[in-house]
């Protein structure tokens, strides 16, 4: 029986490569459309603003740029997002303290339940 994330689109904006291949992968074995992953800040910017993306997973630090940037675009646009990161809850602006955060390194399953829980929140009328 297919999951929430099962033709879903899920946008990955992960700078590294083996992380990516995982997430990418982990998504792909859920049956969730993966758009990415891509590892820049302008390749992030670039898709966030395509049609349809369900939910985001951003890793903050994207080769020595923030990914901030892609959060204030998904989020002008309603898409939900996870940041995916080494960072600390203090180490983000006060407006994303509220996201969900992943802290590296981390087990796919987490996730793939976070994706999960935040897709569940915007199928609640």
């Amino acid at each position: 029986m297919p999951g929430r994330l099962a033709g879903k689109r899920i946008l990955v904006v992960e700078d590294e490569y083996f992380i990516a291949s995982d997430l990418r992968r982990a998504l792909a074995a859920e049956e969730a459309l993966v758009i990415g992953p891509v590892s820049s800040l302008a390749a992030g910017l670039d898709l966030a603003e395509r049609e349809g993306i369900a939910a985001a997973l951003l890793d903050v630090n994207l080769e020595g740029d923030s990914s901030l940037a892609i959060a204030d675009r998904l989020a002008a646009r309603g898409v939900p997002f996870v940041f995916v990161t080494g960072y600390d809850d203090w180490a983000l602006p006060d407006a994303y303290r509220h996201v969900p955060r992943i802290s590296k390194p981390f087990a796919v399953p987490t996730v793939l339940a976070a994706l999960d829980q935040l897709l569940a929140s915007e199928d609640v009328p």
